[in-house]
């Protein structure tokens, strides 16, 4: 079976820089997938904030556009997520979640097939 490891989180200061991985246990079987980053801060629901599909189009949720950007390598299987300018509120857990046969990117946590257990990212001074 197919396990998602999340990496990378941390402490970091307000302006800083993450980058987050999410790793992959074996390659995947279907031609056609979408696999997205959410997060939850503490108090709020968890919230999708970027996706990309198998062919690599990509979608942005208002509040991270421009600031977040989702990439995969699909050599390594691996899912990443390049956070710059950070602020106090992206304090969250994140998290990386998987939808099968799928051609068009999706954040609907609902409909999702395979989570990872999450990666915590603390941004404070």
């Amino acid at each position: 079976q197919v396990q998602l490891v999340e990496s990378g989180g941390g402490s970091v200061q307000p302006g800083g820089s993450l980058r987050l991985a999410c790793e992959q246990s074996r390659q995947r079987t279907y031609l056609y997938y979408s696999i997205a980053w959410f997060r939850q801060a503490p108090g709020k629901e968890r919230q999708g904030i970027a996706a990309i599909t198998s062919h690599d189009q990509t979608f942005y949720e208002d509040s991270v556009k421009g600031q977040f950007t989702i990439s995969q390598d699909n050599a390594k299987k691996t899912l990443y997520l390049e956070m710059n300018s950070l602020k106090p509120n992206d304090t969250a857990a994140y998290y990386c979640a998987y939808r099968a046969n799928v051609a068009a990117v999706n954040l609907d946590e609902s409909v999702c097939n395979l989570w990872g257990q999450g990666t915590q990212v603390i941004v404070s001074s």
